[in-house]
């Protein structure tokens, strides 16, 4: 038999890495990332990454790899994940997948189409088209080709649609086609899933109290490095949330209370855009549902009682 992959999503703060090192120490299991902020070496603070002696319990893989100036996208995630999942097999040990970054588990449990890159020029031409259309009438273009990406795609997720229209424009056949052209890394049957869903009261109060504790723990000193490299502020990692907030802050523009404030709104925003997703692209993935962390772990037995000691 395979060595079993086990999949933990979650929102922000929900307790996906309690529950992975727990499982990790049970099953001699190896810990594989799939956050697409915790890849970057420069903000372990501000990402949440596992503290160093989280990491020395359990094997991790790709938490903090990656240089702030090098974006990664979900592809290459893809493929890095593979091979670390492919080279765990090898030594005959399970796998822990951990993250909140959705895309990255429909990644790596439905596939992903290795599209042809899009030419600059087309890049520049979709930014202006929606610049001067607006998002419903840009919508209303994309759908005429794609209407699936024009459905499926939230309000206000200019990004994708630009994507949408420039793959399109480029390929001449829609992503939601190419999306459907690949096979999945983790085929089904391979794996085993959960979705952490607490409470949301409770998850807010801990994104809160995690922003405040990430003050004491010197977020403020990561910020400033990384802003002191001045990299572009379209890379993944200068869209982490809260940097923008505290980056505010140390240029002098709002005061460490109301930097916080914002940071800690801004992270409650983004645990609730995390869960509504996954209770709409992971439906059939059990829920643990619990608020405490002891609580997770026995419902999780609960589902897979053949672990319990």
């Amino acid at each position: 038999m395979e060595p079993r992959i086990w999949l933990i999503a979650g929102p922000t703060a929900s307790g996906k890495s309690a529950l992975a090192l727990r499982l990790a120490q049970a099953r001699e299991a190896e810990i594989v990332n799939a956050d697409a902020l915790q890849l970057y070496a420069d903000l372990r603070i501000l990402t949440a990454r596992p503290s160093p002696e989280e990491v020395a319990q359990a094997p991790h893989h790709l938490f903090g790899t990656v240089d702030a100036a090098d974006g990664w996208s979900v592809g290459r995630w893809l493929r890095a994940a593979t091979e670390a999942l492919r080279e765990i097999a090898g030594r005959g040990r399970e796998a822990v997948v951990v993250g909140g970054t959705g895309l990255y588990f429909q990644a790596l449990t439905a596939g992903l189409a290795e599209i042809p890159p899009t030419p600059a020029e087309v890049r520049q031409a979709a930014e202006a088209d929606f610049a001067a259309l607006g998002e419903a009438r840009f919508r209303t273009r994309l759908a005429e080709g794609d209407p699936a990406a024009a459905a499926r795609i939230a309000p206000g997720d200019r990004q994708r649609l630009v994507r949408a229209w420039e793959v399109l424009a480029t390929t001449g056949i829609a992503l939601s086609d190419w999306q459907t052209r690949t096979e999945p890394p983790l085929p089904p049957g391979s794996w085993n899933a959960v979705a952490l869903d607490p409470p949301r009261s409770a998850l807010y109060a801990r994104c809160d109290a995690r922003l405040e504790a990430m003050v004491h723990e010197g977020v403020l000193e990561e910020v400033a490095a990384l802003a002191a490299r001045r990299l572009s502020p379209d890379l993944p990692a200068m869209k982490a949330v809260g940097y923008r907030e505290f980056a505010a802050h140390l240029r002098g523009e709002t005061g460490l209370e109301g930097a916080l404030e914002a940071a800690q709104r801004e992270t409650r925003r983004y645990a609730k855009r995390q869960a509504t997703w996954m209770r709409g692209r992971m439906a059939g993935w059990p829920r643990l549902d619990a608020e405490s962390h002891e609580g997770q772990w026995r419902q999780f037995l609960a589902l897979h009682p053949a672990l319990t000691p």
